[in-house]
Formats: C-alpha cells, structure tokens, sequence
C-alpha cells in the first residue's frame, strides 16, 4: 500500500510540472532529440588519425571534407571576410602542445552545419582514454553585434593577435554563419590563472547566426560564454563543464530555449560552478552605462546534478548579479544549493526583483531556495518569490522518477518522465 501510495503522489506531482498554467517544463520534444548526435563517453570514442594539418591563418573560402580528418595546429584565424565551410561528419582533433583553437574575426564566418544522423565533431587530439578537459583551446567566434564596453568595442582576455582580437559593433543581425549538430569536446585550455578559453566563446555575435543543436563536454572553464552580442540559440547541452554552462556578460540579449545543462560533483571547480551565470559587467568604470544591460530569456530548460546524494563542487544553478535582467521559465532545475543565487547588491525591493523573473519552475531536492549573498535581502526576497502566481514549487524526486530516461551509461533522454494517463499542457 505504501508503494502504491508513493507512486501516486510522484505522478500527482509531475502531473502538476506538466500541467501549472498548463505549460510544459523543461526540455521538450515529440522524440527525444538528444539521439543519434550526442555522445555522453566521448573518452572511448575511437576517432581516426588526423589526415590534414590546419594551422596558420585561413583568409579566403574554405572548406573541410568528412573524408578528412584534421589537426588544429595552434591558433587559427578565419580572415578577410572568409567562409570556413566544414562537412556533416568531419572530425578536427585541437592539438594539445599548442593549444589548438579556431578563431572566426569579425565579418567572417563558420558554416558548421551537420546533420542529426551525421555531426561535426570537435575534439581532442589524444586517444581513447587518455582525454581530458582543457585538452585544446576551443572555438571563438567575434562578430559586429552591440555590446556595452565603452567605445563599443572589445578585446577577448586569450592572447590573440592584437589585430584581430576585436568584437562589437552596432550590427544587430549581424551573421556570423552556423554551428548545427555540432560537438565540441575536452576544450577550454587555461592560459593562466586569469585568462581559460571556453568551449565556444561567443563575442558580439549577431542574430542571424543559427547556433543549435551543440553538445560541449568536458571543457574546463564555461561550455558557453557570450560577451555581448544578440543571440537566439535552442537545443544545446552542456555535460560536465569544468566550471559555468551558460556564462552571459557585456550586455548579452539572448534568447535560449530547449536546452540543458548536466552537471557532476566531479567535474566542478572550487571557483563555484553554476548552470547560469549572468551579469552585466564585470567592472561598472569599463562599462557604458547608457547600453542595453544583460537580458537572457531562458524557456523549456533542465538543470540537472546527477548525483542526488553528493553536492560536491557543484554550487546554485544560477547566480546573478546586479543591473541584469534574467528569465525563466517553464522550466525543470534538480539538485543545488541553493536554487537560485542573486547578488548582495541585489536589494529585496520590487524595483530590484522585477528584473528577475521566474516564472512555472520545478526546484526539485534543492537545499535552499531564491537566497541572497546579503543574508538581510532573504526575508524579501522570500516573500517576493512566494506569490503563487510564479508557479516556483520545490519538490523532492528521485530522478528515475522525474525524467523519462537519466542514465547517462546509455542514451539518456531527460525530458519529463509521463505516465500514459497524465496530459502534457500545451
């Protein structure tokens, strides 16, 4: 009776996730669309030697073949309003000794369009087994969309050819190109202790650029970072990040949908490891006031820890910090402490909250709920949060019973685990 018991109130509970202001949560899909182009044990995978060497600087129309297997010899420049084309299937294993990484300059572009049956593949030059986070550096890509640095204009932190190392603009569609059914795996080298190249580096990048449907495993800083720019991405995944999945600075207006980040106590940092970070700025004296601050609108999104018994590194799924504007909603978030993190400087009055908006989310076994650095902020902001309205339930679910497949061994699916009998909202 007890079981029975205990199986009703799990479905009652998700029957509630799925149907509050009857809006699904969390990833979303008729199938599970993280098959055929993910790979979760990218450490066995048995890639074949490099047949080609890519180094140097690319400055007119390229392209790379699957039949190709290439060898990302240090920094390459993508220049002179050139197109790098590359393959559906294409593998480019990023050098370890010198630090392999893929520049795409301001005004040119990647159109790194794979398929679901057939994905580029960005990874490490080591063999199976031997792979590591921070392996290579990573892929950057620096475009003409605004951000807010005063003048306009910025330099990323990573050691780049002065002349070439500058984004930002006042082209908000500006195009970049593509990056579909992509992977990109054991990136994020750290120069120093203050300069780490991220899985892809996303630097004034304009709206007409399509990034969907990429993987990033195994970096060792952010999977994700954008430095401005003005962006719509869906599908993406971040699987056992070193350090932030989703990082967002510079003024950043993005839109992302459909996506997850997996985190694992073992592959955080002590730096503090989060599923979102997102700011404005990181100095206010280098930052024009008069610009557009941060906005990320977040939608259909899953937060997971998968070890539900062991926090580790793994702090809140989102920190944010003042003068940023952050939403999400409809969304799945499971195993953090606390739930959500806001700024000490972040006051509990309505004028400062109403920047954050949280809006049909599932905090499921989180210690911990909207807290505040400045432990006086946190009776506000409780009672803020605490309007029904929200649609913020905590809840307490094993994730064999939250999601219909979590098993990273095999192929997880982490949309919504739903009886036959329990309606999705529409």
């Amino acid at each position: 009776m007890k079981t029975k018991l205990r199986i009703a109130s799990i479905l009652f509970t998700i029957s509630f996730f799925l149907q509050a202001q009857n809006q699904p949560k969390g990833i979303v899909g008729n199938t599970n669309w993280m098959n055929n182009w993910t790979n979760f044990k990218p450490a066995a995978n048995d890639y074949s030697e490099a047949t080609n060497i890519i180094a140097g600087t690319i400055d007119k129309d390229t392209k790379l073949l699957k039949r190709n297997t290439y060898h990302l010899v240090g920094v390459v420049y993508v220049t002179n309003n050139a197109t790098l084309t590359i393959e559906p299937g294409t593998v480019i294993r990023g050098d370890d000794k010198t630090c392999g990484t893929l520049v795409i300059t301001s005004g040119s572009k990647i159109i790194a369009e794979g398929l679901e049956t057939d994905p580029i593949i960005f990874t490490s030059e080591k063999e199976i087994n031997n792979r590591k986070p921070g392996d290579w550096g990573g892929i950057i890509v620096l475009g003409k969309a605004p951000i807010n640095s005063l003048g306009g204009v910025n330099t990323l932190p990573f050691d780049l050819e002065a002349n070439l190392n500058h984004y930002g603009g006042a082209d908000v569609e500006d195009n970049s190109g593509i990056l579909k059914y992509v992977r990109i795996e054991y990136a994020g080298r750290k120069l120093s202790a203050s300069k780490e190249l991220n899985g892809l580096s996303l630097a004034g990048v304009g709206r007409k650029t399509i990034i969907s449907n990429v993987q990033i495993s195994y970096s060792n800083d952010d999977s994700f970072e954008c430095y401005g720019g003005d962006l719509n991405m869906n599908n993406l995944i971040s699987y056992r990040t070193t350090d932030d999945d989703f990082d967002f600075t510079q003024g950043a207006q993005i839109n992302i949908s459909n996506s997850i980040a997996i985190r694992h106590p073992f592959s955080s940092d002590i730096s503090g490891s989060r599923c979102f970070e997102v700011d404005s700025y990181e100095k206010v004296a280098n930052t024009d006031m008069t610009k557009k601050m941060t906005k990320i609108n977040a939608s259909n999104i899953t937060l997971v820890n998968l070890e539900e018994n062991n926090q580790g590194l793994v702090r809140e799924s989102a920190y944010i910090k003042e003068n940023t504007f952050f939403n999400l909603t409809n969304s799945i978030v499971s195993g953090f402490t606390p739930f959500i993190l806001l700024e000490g400087n972040i006051g509990n009055g309505e004028a400062n909250l109403a920047k954050i908006n949280l809006k049909n989310v599932a905090a499921n076994n989180c210690t911990g709920e909207i807290e505040s650095e400045s432990a006086s902020n946190n009776p506000g902001i409780k009672s803020y949060y605490s309007n029904p309205g929200n649609g913020i339930e905590f809840t307490k679910i094993k994730l064999n019973d939250l999601f219909t497949l979590p098993n990273i061994k095999g192929n997880p699916d982490f949309r919504l685990n739903v009886n036959n009998t329990i309606a999705i909202g529409n």
